[in-house]
């Protein structure tokens, strides 16, 4: 019986030269087998592991590009969601003469508010919250929430305190 390469040759498949090829590199193959050392790995081989490593790299750095994107969408939903909340939630109305100082980004800022609402400040009733170079002065309730979803937007939120003065029907 003819071996393969013979067939092939037969079948007009492959040439001499290729099963010489062939050959050649099968006996240096068990040559290095025997002698222990290591032989290189083919060029296809090399070829294939570069190529399986580049897609590797090239993947991880896109699971990376879009965890950033994620995590660069996520802030901007949440500070949308601040923004909303505050304008919502934003006291209207309450200019008046008295001053009230404040610090926003490091710096000293004056609010004119009237006597109520200054009032209520100090007693707690109301805070103060900034966000995008704006002051907006909210409920406490309304900054407990915002203090929740970033503290840092909360400016000025007094602690609440009971009222002093007795109820006119208290003896």
């Amino acid at each position: 019986m003819a071996s393969l390469q013979d067939q092939l040759l037969k079948a007009g498949l492959t040439t001499k030269q290729k099963t010489r090829q062939a050959n050649s590199d099968k006996r240096k193959k068990n040559k290095q087998k025997r002698s222990g050392v290591q032989h290189e790995a083919s060029l296809q081989e090399k070829v294939q592991q570069d190529l399986a490593k580049n897609i590797e790299d090239k993947n991880a750095k896109d699971i990376a590009l879009n965890e950033e994107k994620k995590q660069q969408l996520a802030d901007k939903e949440l500070h949308l969601r601040i923004k909303q909340i505050l304008t919502h939630h934003q006291l209207k109305n309450i200019v008046g003469d008295s001053e009230y100082n404040y610090t926003f980004n490091n710096k000293i800022k004056k609010l004119h508010i009237d006597a109520k609402t200054n009032k209520a400040l100090i007693n707690g009733q109301l805070a103060l919250c900034g966000l995008d170079e704006t002051t907006f002065v909210v409920t406490s309730e309304t900054a407990a929430k915002i203090s929740t979803l970033k503290e840092s937007i909360v400016l000025l939120q007094n602690e609440k305190v009971a009222s002093d003065t007795l109820e006119e029907d208290d003896p």
